[in-house]
């Protein structure tokens, strides 16, 4: 005789097994995964290197098209006062990844081949995300530390590939020092290298290879929140461009290079579509710094004063659509000014994740970004360097810019991949009125005074504050 105990056991037995039978049966019918429960937005930042502010639509009128940066100014906003606080390579990246200027992480100018790079006090927005549970990926130049502490597996980034210095940091550079054919340029796939040496034949691929992986990337994780930075080495020297986009433009090289990375916009935002996550993805889509003019028909293009390595606005104030369904009226276009150094916060707020615990510089810019009524910027200024020298600040409302005297570099147009002359120039202490003067080309010291007087200011509690 059974007992009820042993009734029950087997009724219990036989509901577990009916509920794994019903379960089976439901997959079988039904292979689309489950719905995401996550409702935190996705974060995608595509950043360029060396893209002049002219090189796409909707910033300017291009000899080329350029139709998905188009698409995701109709589908975004689009940001025409947005800084850097330095137009080099290294400097730029940390400032945008750590929400800190260059003067405190103590990042200058473009890393040499094999140093140890970003110390790792400072937080990275990879390290962040990571940490509120985000996947988090990059594609493409890292730029910030090339030892094994430094490098992105180690610095917030589940998934990695691509180089860690910039593509000319290799033998071929045509006026490279020497020492850097010590060290040739290496590709990574996270923790492994997969090509111990860079060659011609490679360069051709970039931009694809780091596309399809964050392709891939998305397709395999869009059931929760994540974090991909897409940071191309084009359209940065040497140039290349694969088969598919070589002659694309008619227009040269350069302009292919564009061609190409603007196909790379559309395959991301393609890819979020029809993963059914481009509605609750934010992207921002902008340049490390301004066009590297002594390369001539290499380099890009900025009706700004000045270029890349330079304080002036031709090296300092990028491109910038951000596109975030629901949030940020489409098709729109903002003239607030704001910094990359606003990034972390901002995106951490609308994240959910901690603010490290030691100070920053950049600001929660929401308010700025949405173009809420009555909003303004926080910052009562924004500092500018080059290498470890302070050269200019701006104003908080982007107003009023002072350039404090110093040596400027002014390039002669080079060609086909080979750099020009660069000449020395000095530049007085300078007031400019960037409302009506954009170009910096009239110094107004002596109209405002009072302006002046703030800034040099706001300039004197930086410098004590950070170059003492």
């Amino acid at each position: 005789m059974v007992s009820a105990k042993n009734r029950f056991i087997q009724f219990l037995l036989l509901s577990m097994l009916l509920t794994v039978l019903l379960s089976y049966s439901g997959c079988a019918e039904n292979d689309s995964p489950p719905a995401r429960t996550d409702d935190r937005p996705n974060v995608v930042i595509i950043f360029l290197d060396d893209a002049g502010f002219a090189d796409f639509r909707p910033f300017a009128e291009t000899r080329y098209p350029t139709p998905n940066v188009d698409l995701l100014a109709d589908q975004g906003r689009t940001f025409y006062n947005f800084y850097v606080p330095q137009a080099v390579c290294s400097a730029s990246r940390a400032a945008l990844l750590t929400g800190a200027y260059p003067e405190r992480t103590e990042v200058f100018g473009a890393y040499a081949p094999h140093v140890r790079g970003l110390d790792p006090e400072f937080a990275t927005l990879g390290e962040i995300l990571q940490d509120a549970g985000y996947t988090t990926a990059i594609f493409g130049k890292w730029h910030l530390g090339d030892y094994p502490e430094t490098r992105p597996p180690q610095r917030g980034f589940d998934e990695s590939s691509g180089i860690m210095v910039s593509n000319d940091m290799w033998a071929d550079h045509p006026v490279a020092p020497e020492y850097w054919g010590q060290y040739p340029l290496v590709y990574w796939e996270n923790e492994e290298v997969a090509i111990d040496s860079v060659t011609h034949e490679h360069q051709p691929h970039f931009t694809t290879w780091f596309t399809e992986d964050s392709v891939d990337f998305i397709n395999r994780n869009s059931d929760e929140p994540f974090f991909l930075y897409l940071p191309h080495p084009m359209p940065h020297v040497p140039l290349f461009v694969s088969d598919k986009f070589e002659g694309a433009s008619g227009s040269g090289l350069y302009a292919d290079v564009i061609m190409e990375l603007d196909w790379s916009v559309g395959e991301v935002m393609n890819a979020l579509k029809e993963n059914g996550v481009a509605d609750n993805t934010i992207i921002i889509f902008t340049s490390d710094n301004g066009p590297w003019m002594s390369y001539g028909n290499h380099a890009g293009m900025t009706p700004y004063r000045g270029e890349k390595g330079t304080s002036f606005d031709g090296g300092v104030r990028s491109p910038l659509i951000i596109k975030y369904a629901g949030h940020l009226e489409a098709g729109t276009v903002s003239h607030d000014m704001f910094g990359s150094i606003d990034f972390l916060p901002t995106l951490a707020r609308l994240t959910g994740a901690d603010l490290p615990d030691y100070e920053i510089d950049g600001k929660d810019v929401w308010d700025l970004i949405t173009g809420k009524e009555d909003a303004e910027n926080p910052h009562d200024y924004y500092s500018f360097t080059n290498h470890d020298r302070f050269e200019a600040v701006i104003s908080g409302d982007g107003k009023w810019k002072l350039v404090l005297e110093h040596d400027h570099r002014v390039s002669v147009g080079g060609r086909d991949g080979i750099p020009g002359p660069q000449l020395q120039k000095r530049i007085e202490t300078s007031l400019f009125d960037m409302v009506h003067d954009p170009y910096e080309k009239v110094n107004v010291i002596d109209v405002y005074p009072e302006v002046a007087e703030q800034l040099l200011q706001f300039a004197d509690e930086h410098r004590e504050k950070f170059f003492q």
